[in-house]
């Protein structure tokens, strides 16, 4: 794919992206940001090949880092990247009050899109800066938006193709009812994200959610855990998993 940069005044040169580059960005784009030795990950480059791939989008004006937290610096895209990329997001660094939690929900994603079932059941991750945008910014203060959906539209054998599960990924306790209250939010729902309120949760409809998948922090999984159990039949369709060991901030193995 090639794409064009500016170059001087109402020049233009063309850059030349890899399938690689496409993919780095794209995930960059849909997770707010991404810490160095994701994106290694990502692409199955070592930290200092993610090093070298992050400086030429920022070459290419098509990225920014900086170190704006513990561990390895972040990357985010520019207005130009994500216009490269079709996205209309704002352009802006990942919050430094969410870095945990982007952190976590990145390498969730690394974790689940790396599994056999996944890529045997074509799953798509729909993260949620994609379902936020979709709301048009009307999410109601009431209203609870998951960390993603995932879709698994295909996978013969796979027990879960055809179905979309939320994605939660809790680094820090809550309080059981409103840990409960949000699974049933969850559970509830029966029409996608933008839609009519009054389709939110519409008696009759099956439910958009087939499974709400959480993954706990050691602090939280006690919360989410007993939140469950408040659910009597609904909690079949609870899952409950320990975040991957890269999921903290700090570095891989320390959650």
């Amino acid at each position: 794919m090639t794409l064009s940069t500016a170059k001087g005044a109402g020049r233009a040169s063309p850059a030349r992206l890899t399938e690689r580059d496409l993919r780095g960005l794209l995930f960059t784009a849909e997770m707010y940001g991404v810490q160095l030795d994701l994106l290694a990950g990502l692409l199955g480059l070592a930290p200092e090949g993610a090093g070298r791939v992050a400086a030429r989008w920022r070459r290419l004006g098509y990225a920014d880092s900086a170190r704006i937290g513990p561990g390895r610096p972040w990357v985010w895209l520019s207005r130009r990247g994500l216009t490269a990329c079709g996205l209309r997001y704002p352009a802006v660094p990942p919050a430094l009050s969410r870095l945990a939690h982007l952190r976590a929900v990145a390498a969730v994603r690394l974790a689940l899109e790396s599994a056999s079932g996944y890529r045997q059941a074509e799953g798509y991750w729909r993260s949620e800066r994609r379902l936020r945008a979709r709301m048009g910014g009307r999410v109601g203060l009431r209203e609870h938006i998951p960390d993603a959906e995932i879709h698994f539209p295909n996978g013969r054998g796979v027990p879960y193709a055809g179905e979309c599960w939320a994605v939660e990924a809790e680094l820090t306790r809550k309080t059981v009812i409103r840990t409960a209250a949000i699974m049933r939010e969850l559970l509830a729902r029966t029409a996608d994200y933008g839609s009519p309120a009054a389709e939110a949760a519409a008696p009759g409809r099956p439910p958009r959610h087939d499974r709400v998948l959480y993954l706990c922090s050691a602090a939280a999984r006690p919360t989410v855990t007993r939140a469950a159990g408040t659910l009597g039949a609904l909690a079949a369709r609870i899952e409950i998993r320990d975040l991957p060991p890269a999921a903290a901030l700090d570095g891989p193995g320390r959650s």
